[in-house]
């Protein structure tokens, strides 16, 4: 069995169906319900017991010598957070009970980490896996604060020697997009909150730059596909003798003007640019740049190719955002 944290969430009902799909192992499944989105999300799911994110520890523990491999991919995930409290209690007391208890019952752990611990990218975006190396890193919100602060906990029980599970694996995950996240509202990847209003003939513009260096659209993002994101987890769970801190991105930054283009393509209509400015209460932490490092997944034996942004964004929207049934 496969335990598998924030299951009705963005990137984790995705590895569902996958998982489903290829109908090799029984799933338990955590989160909550708590919107018609999330529940459409896994509408389609059979072979799943659901688990109450307030019980998952006490499953955990009835269930040990069932449990393959725990997969934690639920947070709070708003990069808006300001209850810090909140966000550190889920994300990282949460999954440093998660680590104790994958430790103590030698079973494989990989959770969700995020890019947004590099902060505004000025060391560069290499998963270098030191607690060093994590100590100069500056996020730009609490959430990505809590990030990185699991993160250096999980390297300080490496570097002490400490015990740890069999395997485990940390992802950064850089700026993901892709079906089933229509429940993320402000928070979904520009693809999801563009296409309805593109796919309507109207403009969506796109954040003006506000660096004297850098013209409008052409701030750069490592936009990856959710089903990349599943095939790095998928992959992993079938190489137990990998373990590590890795970055999850396609490795090439792109523009916020490729990706209005690639949109409006696969929406059938044509791109006449439209601007607005930042928001105030985004510029001071707002990414310019982005792109993932990937030489450490690279030689841990990872070879698959990731998705092009065109590629991607023409399956989300032809086989799922502009169908009567979004959801996959």
């Amino acid at each position: 069995m496969l335990v598998i944290t924030g299951a009705a969430g963005f990137i984790g009902s995705n590895l569902l169906a996958k998982l489903e799909a290829a109908g090799s192992v029984s799933i338990a499944a955590c989160d909550i319900l708590d919107s018609d989105s999330k529940q459409n999300n896994v509408a389609k799911r059979d072979a799943v017991t659901w688990i109450n994110p307030a019980d998952v520890l006490n499953y955990l523990a009835a269930h040990s010598s069932d449990i393959e491999a725990l997969i934690h991919l639920g947070a709070e995930t708003a990069t808006t957070a300001t209850d810090r409290d909140a966000v550190f209690a889920v994300n990282v007391d949460l999954s440093k009970a998660l680590w104790e208890w994958a430790t103590q019952t030698r079973t494989p752990f990989l959770y969700a980490s995020s890019a947004s611990v590099y902060g505004d990218g000025v060391l560069g975006f290499d998963d270098d896996p030191s607690p060093e190396a994590m100590g100069k890193l500056k996020p730009l919100n609490i959430y990505g604060e809590s990030k990185l602060a699991f993160d250096l906990f999980v390297a300080e029980q490496v570097a002490a020697s400490a015990a740890t599970p069999p395997q485990w694996a940390g992802l950064r995950f850089f700026n993901v997009f892709g079906p089933n996240e229509l429940h993320k509202g402000t928070q979904a990847s520009v693809v999801s909150q563009m296409h309805p209003i593109v796919a309507q003939g109207e403009p969506y513009p796109l954040f003006r730059s506000h660096r004297a260096d850098v013209a409008d659209g052409e701030q750069r993002r490592d936009f990856v596909f959710v089903d990349d994101c599943v095939g790095v987890i998928q992959w992993l769970l079938t190489h137990p003798g990998v373990s590590g801190l890795f970055n999850v991105g396609s490795g090439q930054a792109r523009t916020f003007l490729d990706l209005a283009k690639a949109v409006h393509r696969a929406s059938g209509r044509d791109y006449h640019p439209s601007w607005r400015d930042t928001p105030e209460s985004l510029k001071e932490h707002y990414q310019y740049f982005t792109q993932a490092e990937l030489t450490r997944l690279r030689r841990a034996g990872y070879t698959d190719p990731f998705t092009s942004l065109e590629d991607g964004v023409t399956i989300t929207i032809k086989e799922f955002l502009s169908q009567p049934d979004p959801f996959r």
